[in-house]
């Protein structure tokens, strides 16, 4: 997935499917594919010297949030959020237990490519579409394969939870908890190097 600009505004408000304890979310840094503009998706791949200093940056923020006691921590077994996950976690003496359904979308014969490859291949498809969407119609995972193993992580969740996974997982994920469609889960953000905060059907960034 490409690097996504920053997106403005601490909270986005929206309305909360049931109820939920709090969840502290990670994407992964900017890893070299991000900055080449290559499909990730379950392939693996290393954070860059930037990626690096977004999850040492994360690691900063949590450090001065007042994290709820009993919280689990979970991660994406992939090579670049065990790298984040070392890096922002590691100082605070958190140890992650790995889910593979936190894995990134799979995203079937575009892994590996580069995104401006395919655009010059297909740009009536490519063009003008975010990287969710492209991602989302992609010829991998579809958006309810996504929500059904998604969702069934969350389902098992029994309290306050840390977790660093993707950005389509990601975002997926926070669809499912504040009850959004692909429209309004394309205003959520993707950064990279903040925290996102899911508490009382509001998404909070920190920074």
């Amino acid at each position: 997935m490409p690097d996504t600009p920053f997106f403005l505004g601490a909270v986005i408000v929206e309305n909360c499917m049931g109820d939920r304890p709090p969840l502290y979310l990670l994407r992964h840094g900017q890893t070299t594919w991000n900055a080449a503009g290559r499909v990730q998706g379950q392939l693996e791949s290393e954070l860059s010297e930037l990626g690096r200093d977004h999850a040492r940056r994360q690691g900063e923020i949590l450090a001065r949030l007042d994290l709820p006691e009993g919280l689990g921590v979970y991660c994406s077994p992939q090579r670049r959020t065990r790298q984040t996950a070392e890096l922002a976690l590691g100082a605070l003496g958190l140890e992650p237990l790995f889910d593979d359904r936190l894995k990134e979308i799979h995203l079937g014969a575009w892994e590996g490519r580069y995104y401006a490859d395919l655009t010059a291949q297909d740009r009536a498809f490519f063009e003008g579409r975010s990287t969710l969407m492209l991602c989302l119609d992609g010829p991998g995972e579809t958006l309810a394969d996504m929500q059904v193993r998604v969702g069934a992580f969350l389902d098992d969740l029994d309290g306050p939870a840390l977790v660093v996974s993707h950005g389509v997982a990601l975002t997926v994920l926070r669809g499912l908890v504040l009850g959004l469609d692909v429209a309004g889960m394309e205003g959520l953000g993707a950064e990279q190097g903040v925290i996102y905060e899911l508490r009382n059907g509001a998404q909070i960034v920190h920074r």
